[in-house]
């Protein structure tokens, strides 16, 4: 059985790059069809570029993962509160 194992972890791998292969592929084809703006193909790629400039910056991709994960927190906390001031203020 634990000569199984090393074979799932590479198809999960495999899969979840072919996956991952496909979203970039659409969303390329949806954004020159016109189907999405750019503003929400960017907040979309914001995590996985953060994550890339971090890593590569600091040469430790745990530490990477990391602040891009309190990053992206600390921007959807503010996204939230601003969506609600605007709410109450009626903008």
């Amino acid at each position: 059985m634990e000569t199984l194992v090393p074979y799932a972890i590479w198809a999960v791998l495999l899969l979840a790059g072919i996956g991952l292969l496909l979203i970039v592929l659409f969303g390329l084809r949806n954004l020159t069809f016109g189907k999405v703006s750019p503003v929400s193909i960017a907040i979309v790629a914001l995590p996985g570029l953060l994550m890339l400039g971090l890593g590569l910056g600091l040469g430790d991709w745990a530490q990477a993962g990391v602040i891009t994960f309190l990053v992206m927190l600390l921007l959807a906390l503010l996204s939230l509160f601003l969506s609600s001031l605007r709410g109450f203020i009626g903008l």
